[in-house]
């Protein structure tokens, strides 16, 4: 740590006091993290993906919940405008910048790793730790294991 470096949770939380809250949010935390190794080398895994992207459909703009998606073809839009990300920097045009199933296909065709999974799946942002360990994390955890994918990445949006 540097000595100029800002902590992010201590200026959130400074700042949420500044308006006048005087609750601190409790930001998720685990002692113990439910991650274990691979019990094989990466070059014969199956990888899918997670995104807080959700489908550009309507189903996708109109539901916040658990969507599965073939990866194949990769999508050519994903609905991005409820998330938060500087509209006014940045765009979320290029699938590829957020939704890595092009890269890991070329990983697939490299030997990299054994193969992309046939689904990506999208979460909703959730802003309830319960919700997203009752509900949503079961869920993608149950298609993941339904398409035997050995990986899973995370990709926030």
């Amino acid at each position: 740590m540097k000595e100029n470096d800002v902590l992010y949770i201590e200026r959130t939380r400074d700042f949420y006091r500044a308006q006048g809250y005087t609750n601190d949010y409790q930001w998720a935390h685990y002692d113990d993290a439910p991650f274990s190794r691979l019990q094989k080398p990466l070059s014969e895994c199956k990888v899918a993906v997670v995104t807080t992207a959700m489908p550009d459909s309507a189903s996708g703009r109109a539901q916040r919940q658990v969507h599965s998606c073939a990866s194949l073809p990769i999508p050519s839009s994903m609905y991005t405008d409820e998330l938060s990300w500087h509209k006014t920097m940045t765009h979320t045009n290029d699938v590829a910048s957020f939704l890595p199933l092009v890269q890991l296909k070329r990983c697939e065709d490299e030997g990299l790793i054994g193969e992309l999974g046939d689904r990506f799946h999208s979460i909703p942002t959730e802003y309830s730790q319960r919700n997203t360990l009752e509900n949503d994390a079961p869920e993608i955890l149950a298609r993941c294991q339904h398409d035997a994918v050995d990986v899973a990445i995370l990709v926030p949006l």
